[in-house]
């Protein structure tokens, strides 16, 4: 017999006479009590909800705005769909060779980064110690100097008669030109911003590398530079892809480090849109450098999001 719809509660009174009594059934949905419902399905997309909210009105919806004032209104002022405001902006020589400049420093910094950390990530996932220790606090360090006293204090240390040139000048080198003002003072900042952050990334992609892996691979005799080719490279792949882009991002869009150490001309995006904005006092031009600075950060923003999608997607078919 199936079950009843309702319970029957046997209740003897006093004077030996018996009351029946029904209960109704609590409320279910898909077998699961309401608590456990809204918990499961309705409080994450409350939850979420908020901060959404808040993207969608302080990051989405601006933007969307001024992509479509970029397109509806054109460079004299006059009301009606056209590209002239793109137009103006790469037949301005100026323009162009800004753009063209925020691309070889977002490139060469990249480089350089990569350089830089790729063999520190490799050295704090296998290497162990006091002295491992050491490395990674010194490695870590930028990540907790703000921008702007990074720059001040390069200035004092690179710049003419800085720290730098005595102390050459104390082993009899002489000769030393000050890349302060000058497109290597920018990659010298930004390099030294990202450290922190790359190592972390790496680090951590490292670190899903099993050492039982490696250590059958050293077993059918397989050489270290086998064993970085054929097992490290293939599986830091996604890693190095993400810490690209977020890197690409922070420092196409940069703006104090360039501006207190690098060149008046040619600039970065980042201090042309401020330059354009607040010195000549042409917000139209400033709002047509953002918006083609945000397109082509998005392109970039599109590859960091595949790659974690797929990565998560990934996890969840392993699971």
């Amino acid at each position: 017999m199936g079950s009843l719809p309702f319970s029957i509660i046997f209740i003897r009174h006093h004077n030996n006479s018996i009351i029946f009594m029904t209960t109704l059934p609590t409320p279910v949905a898909n077998g699961r009590s309401p608590r456990r419902w809204f918990r499961g399905s309705l409080l994450p997309y409350i939850m979420i909800a908020p901060p959404l909210l808040l993207m969608t009105l302080l990051i989405f919806l601006p933007a969307l705005q001024s992509i479509i004032r970029t397109l509806i209104v054109d460079a004299d002022g006059q009301t009606g769909f056209s590209f002239s405001r793109y137009i103006a902006f790469f037949n301005d020589k100026i323009s162009v060779s800004n753009l063209i400049f925020t691309f070889q420093i977002v490139l060469l910094t990249l480089a350089t980064i990569f350089l830089v950390c790729f063999p520190l990530s490799l050295y704090l996932r296998f290497a162990k110690g006091r002295i491992a220790g050491a490395v990674q606090i010194l490695v870590l360090f930028p990540l907790f100097v703000p921008g702007i006293i990074l720059c001040y204090a390069l200035i004092r240390f690179l710049g003419t008669r800085g720290t730098l040139e005595t102390i050459l000048s104390i082993v009899g080198i002489t000769g030393y030109r000050t890349p302060y003002l000058k497109p290597e003072a920018i990659v010298i900042g930004l390099v030294w911003e990202s450290i922190p952050f790359t190592v972390l990334v790496l680090t951590a992609g490292l670190g899903q590398i099993s050492d039982s892996l490696i250590e059958c691979a050293r077993d059918v005799g397989a050489g270290n530079w086998t064993i970085f080719r054929r097992i490290i490279l293939p599986l830091i792949i996604r890693p190095l892809l993400i810490a690209f882009s977020l890197n690409f991002l922070g420092i196409f869009g940069a703006y104090t480090v360039p501006y207190l150490l690098g060149p008046a001309a040619p600039q970065m995006m980042g201090v042309y849109m401020q330059q354009t904005f607040g010195q000549y006092r042409r917000p139209d031009d400033a709002e047509t450098q953002a918006v083609i600075t945000f397109l082509i950060c998005s392109m970039v923003g599109l590859l960091y999001v595949r790659t974690v999608a797929k990565q998560r997607i990934q996890q969840e078919e392993s699971e």
